[in-house]
Order: C-alpha cells, then structure tokens, then sequence
C-alpha cells in the first residue's frame, strides 16, 4: 500500500475529459470522447456514474483528492447535481480535499509542471475560458473586470513553487467586439467548415492559397490583447461565399484556400507578437504553450524559429482535454501539498487494454486470418514486407495516446515514398478532403537527414521543413509547401516504433513511414480491441498489428496502385 493521495482531476466542458493519479504516478488519463465514440464530446450530468466509473479502472477505491473544471458553458448552473452524482459515484476519502478550478488555470498547470522546465513563462489561448466572477486565481486586473467578461487568453511566470498570473485579455461579449486569437481561428474555421474541431483543415488549406489576395488586413495587436479588424470581422461572416464542399473546384476553391491562407498568416503573425511581449515582460528562455491555438504546428514551428525564447514546450494535449491532467495535479500540489515529479515524455496515458479483451475480440473471427508473432523484430519484419508492397497496416498497441494525434500506438501507417499513398488514405479509409497531409514519422537520429530540424519532436507539435533533395523521396508525407508535421521517435522511446522504422530503413534504405490516426471519418480514434477491429473489417486497410498478432483479410483488398 501507499500513502500517497490518490487525485482525480475531471473536465467538464468541450473534450470532456479525466486523469486519475496516484501521487506523481499517472495511472491513466482520457476523453469522453474515447469511450463514447462521439467526437468533441462535452462533459454532462452522469458521465461519473454511467460512462467514466464502468470502463476505468480504480474508480471503486478511495479518492483522497478531486479537482473539477468547468468553462463558460451552461453546465455551471448545475453544479448541485454534480454534488450528488459525485456523492453517490465516487468513494470519498474522509476530508477529501476539493476544489473547482478556472479554466485556463488548468490550462497553465497541464502544461508547466509536466515540462522538462525549472521555470518558465506560460501562454494560455483558447477560444474562450472562464467568466471573471468564476476565476480561482489571482489576477491583478479582476477587481476592475465585469463579472460576464471571458478570458480568451492569460499569461503567467511559472516555477516549482508557484504559477503567477501577470495578465490577460477577456472578451466583453458584445458579438461586434470579437476578441483573440482563438475566437479569431475559429471564426475562420467556421466561415469554411460546419462543425467542431475543424481548424486542422484550415492548417492544411491554408498552403494552397495565396495570403495576399484577399487584401485582409493583419490583426490589430497591442500588447497581449488581440482584436479582429471590421475587415475580418465582414469576411468572417459571409459563410455561405467561403463554405468548403466536395464540389469546389476552381475559382471557388482558389477563393477558399486564399482566405484561409490569408487567416493563418494573420494568426501567425499575432501569435509572434504576442510571445514577444510576453518575453519582454518575463525575460524568460522558456516557453511553455496551452490552450486549443497551440495545436497549430505551423505556428509553433515559428515560435521556436522567430521569438527570442530558447525553448518551447508544447503538450500532447494542450487543449481542452488537457485540463483534467492539470486539474490532477493541481490538486496534488496545492491540496495535497506533495511534488509533482510526472513529466510528459510519452502521451500513451489511455488504460491499458486487457489480454482478454484482445482475445475475445478475435474470437470466432472467421473472415480473418491471425497470426501469433512472438518475437518483436520478426513481426516488425512482417510489417516491413507489407508496407513496402504498397499494402497500408493499422497499429493497436498498448495503451492509448491521450492527445488527439496518433503517435503509434493508435496508428494508420504506409510507406511515405509511395506518392498514390496520402490520397487513397485520404479517399478510401478516411474518406476526407483531399488537401489533408498526412504525417511522417521518423528515427530521431536520422530525422535531420530529411528534414529541417535539429531536436526530438515526439508529440507531433511542430511543422518542419522537408529538406530539397528529401522532398522527392517522400512524396506522400511532403505538404504543398514543402512542410511537414513530424514524429521522432528515439531509442528510448516506443520499442515497437523504433524497430519497426530501423527495420523499414534496412529494407528500402528510408527511416520513415507514414502515420496517420486509426479512426474512420468523423470517428474518434478507436480506443478498445473490439473497436480497432471493427474499423480494421469496415475500411481497405490490408493489414492490423495488435501484438503479438497479425491480422488480415481473407479478401484483401488491392494494393495501392
């Protein structure tokens, strides 16, 4: 037994999430969305009860803290019966330590005390956070701030001891006043696509237009605090002239990737601007990045290149997501009082999958043919041989990333030479837009080779540039403007990755794949055996790794022209 707390921090709003942790061990942290197989799905009354406490372990035994975070939506009104669903879910240690904690507070402590830093300055930019009558930290510029305000973006001194707020920016609400660089992109994502979570389709469009054309202005900056020019502010809502639809083609297309061209350059501009004044008002030579907008690799990739901050942290999961793990440790270090020694080297935090459940997915599974493959390098060699004759395999292994980016244990992978590869990825198994890049991932101390970088990049965080005589070689992972969003991976991190790209580098003499996420279209990654098989019979994939077994089709479908 240990005497160390056991601490549950929980999300509520978008990207509902939970971490559960056992002093500085981090026993498992995920979204709802994983469980409920609907994306971005936000925090309700009974996920305790119906979908959280079911499916992950150790929630039957005692919690000796509980951190909740809420943002600005409608759920606040409800927090009694929150009360009572926690009461009658939960065992609750005797003088169980609790707090709520203001949204991008537990922005600033997800993504501080997990860095490699001693201290550093923290940016946190989302769309919208907390309303000013509901922040839990203290902040020089509450007194004076209407209660209904919303925090759009916040920036602290941070170090083992203390996270110090030292400004923000807030948005009073009048929709004539929009304000921010997360409101902004998002405006800008909702003027081309419908839905949540599409600003990764503005990151990929944006390199097919040209930012000039549309003669918008850049965003007025001052200081921390961004606004949105009445140019933008006309353009943005003409949603029906930019909306984005399988059959623009032409004139209409070159107008909607000039527009989101135009808005990335915006945005990214602002965004070094805004860095630049919080280094000038910290002095620090680290930087640590929260919030949805640092899930921008274009624009992270420029934070390390153009700001005068020497090091840059960005978590796997900076978004909403996120914020459970930050209220976890929260609540470990300011309720509990104890050290937080977790440190976010891997995003593999999801549960670990149990034996059995591998086992009873593939019972009576007569339409497949699986293979027991003991040994590591001979299944890695069976790999190699498929995905060198133009055949696209699933990775299922271990346990799942926490973040929203596949980094191999959730993983659709090909060969990245095999320039047919990202559209029939694109078109048959994800069945997205075409403009879509697909990532690369690489063997750390090989990745300079090919690419413009000189440092691990293991969360997938930063765009990089492929290198002129690289870019023929890997068509398939090489964007329209000669970037790509990379993951490395080193001896000492994934075994089954780093075998299989030494094993694929040995073969055709590249130290790459291809990696994209084992989802389908508008599908959460999958998260259970039961699922990756499913999504394995349902798509064109020829092949599903679940170690220690190989499975295919009995008709399988044909390579990849």
């Amino acid at each position: 037994m240990t005497n160390e707390p056991r601490v549950l921090g929980v999300n509520r709003t978008q990207d509902a999430s939970a971490c559960l942790m056992q002093g500085s061990t981090l026993l498992w942290a995920i979204q709802k969305e994983r469980l409920t197989r609907k994306k971005h799905h936000w925090g309700k009354q009974g996920d305790i009860a119906s979908i959280y406490r079911p499916r992950l372990p150790g929630l039957d035994r005692e919690i000796d803290v509980l951190v909740e975070c809420y943002s600005s939506d409608a759920e606040l009104r409800h927090l009694a019966h929150y009360e009572q669903e926690l009461g009658a879910s939960l065992r609750l240690a005797p003088g169980c330590r609790r707090a709520h904690l203001s949204h991008h507070l537990a922005h600033a402590y997800s993504v501080f005390h997990p860095s490699p830093f001693a201290d550093a300055a923290v940016m946190v930019i989302d769309g919208q956070g907390s309303e000013a009558s509901t922040f839990t930290e203290h902040w020089a510029g509450a007194a004076e701030t209407p209660g209904h305000w919303r925090e759009v973006s916040s920036f602290y001194r941070a170090d083992r001891k203390r996270v110090e707020c030292i400004g923000k920016q807030l948005w009073d609400r009048d929709d004539n006043r929009l304000a921010g660089l997360g409101m902004f992109y998002f405006m800008l994502t909702q003027a081309m696509f419908s839905g949540e979570g599409s600003e990764g389709k503005v990151m990929g469009l944006a390199p097919h237009g040209d930012a000039g054309a549309a003669g918008l202005p850049p965003l007025d900056v001052s200081g921390p605090h961004v606004g949105i020019p009445r140019q933008w502010r006309e353009v943005l809502r003409e949603r029906g002239r930019y909306r984005y639809d399988t059959t623009a083609s032409g004139a209409r297309f070159n107008a909607i990737a000039n527009l989101a061209a135009a808005g990335q350059r915006a945005f990214e501009e602002a965004l070094l601007e805004v860095a630049r004044w919080l280094h000038r008002h910290t002095g620090a030579d680290n930087l640590c990045f929260a919030g949805g907008t640092a899930l921008n690799c274009s624009a992270n990739d420029r934070l390390l290149r153009e700001t005068p901050f020497k090091r840059v942290f960005i978590p796997p999961a900076p978004g909403d997501a996120g914020t459970a793990l930050g209220c976890a440790i929260y609540g470990l270090t300011e309720l509990a009082g104890a050290r937080c020694d977790f440190r976010w080297h891997h995003d593999y935090l999801g549960p670990e999958p149990l034996q059995a459940d591998i086992a009873a997915a593939l019972h009576g599974a007569d339409d497949l043919v699986v293979a027991k493959i003991d040994q590591l390098p001979d299944l890695c060699q069976q790999l190699v041989g498929l995905l060198s004759n133009a055949k696209v395999v699933a990775l299922y292994q271990g346990r799942s990333e926490f973040g929203p980016r596949a980094l191999g244990h959730r993983s659709i992978l090909g060969d990245p030479r095999n320039e047919r590869m990202r559209d029939w990825i694109n078109a048959e198994v994800k069945q997205r837009e075409w403009f879509r890049p697909l990532a690369p991932v690489v063997l750390l101390d090989r990745a300079s080779a090919y690419f413009g970088i000189q440092r691990a990049s293991p969360f997938m965080q930063f765009a990089a540039p492929v290198r002129q005589d690289a870019a023929p070689v890997l068509p398939a992972v090489t964007h329209v403007d000669f970037t790509a969003r990379l993951q490395t991976v080193g001896d000492d991190d994934d075994p089954l990755l780093w075998t299989l790209l030494n094993a694929f580098e040995a073969s055709t003499g590249v130290p790459v794949l291809l990696n994209t996420s084992f989802n389908r279209k508008e599908e959460p990654i999958v998260e259970t055996p039961a699922e990756a098989l499913e999504t394995f019979r349902n798509t064109p994939i020829h092949a599903l790794a679940m170690p220690p077994y190989l499975i295919r089709k009995r008709r399988e479908p044909p390579a990849v022209a």
